[in-house]
């Protein structure tokens, strides 16, 4: 690599047409497609090219806030938020994370029914494992397949464990979960609850 022996700003003499490899810009560029798509989009036709606004020169102001160079970092780079998939929002009760409001309020109603005797031994985001970690062939290793409920309780009338999950009509369908409810009755002869 070749030391620059210029001092900077470089000084261009008028007419000069390259510099070394690099091609010399017209003092009037011409507008270029996104300059003309932003133009139309809002509205706006800044008296300076890009080059010029980026440096600080006067047609800032007349550039949107989301394209300003000193506008908050959320307006300029910041993706828009995805939602879910389900449109479940996610939510946090006492350090404790549910998936849906939901889920947390099952989990209210769970708490209530444990403190009237209706149920005993209340557990959240219980793990089953449904297939164990195996060995392949080859030496590696094929990881264990677990289900995770979202609650499991012992009723009180009835003596028997419940395995409660909490699902809208969409997630009921869910192939993924639909196969593993299938393995739980399988494996473990649990038929879980769907709230």
């Amino acid at each position: 690599m070749t030391k620059r022996t210029t001092s900077w700003p470089m000084v261009v003499p008028p007419g000069t047409k390259t510099v070394g490899t690099a091609r010399v810009r017209d003092d009037a560029p011409s507008v270029g497609y996104a300059q003309r798509k932003l133009a139309e989009k809002f509205g706006t036709q800044p008296s300076h090219g890009f080059d010029e606004i980026a440096d600080g020169d006067g047609a800032r102001a007349s550039l949107t806030p989301a394209y300003r160079r000193d506008a908050a970092p959320s307006l300029c780079m910041a993706k828009p938020k995805k939602g879910s998939k389900y449109g479940n929002r996610k939510c946090e009760h006492n350090g404790i994370k549910f998936d849906s409001e939901k889920e947390r309020s099952r989990w209210f109603h769970l708490i209530q029914l444990q403190a009237a005797g209706a149920i005993r031994d209340l557990e959240l985001q219980v793990a089953f494992v449904l297939t164990p970690r195996k060995q392949r062939a080859d030496g590696t290793w094929e990881r264990a397949s677990k289900y995770v409920a979202d609650f499991v309780y012992v009723d009180v009338a009835t003596g028997n464990r419940v395995v409660e999950d909490v699902k809208s009509e969409a997630t009921r369908k869910n192939t993924t979960y639909v196969q593993k409810r299938k393995q739980m009755l399988a494996v473990h002869d649990i038929t879980i609850k769907e709230i």
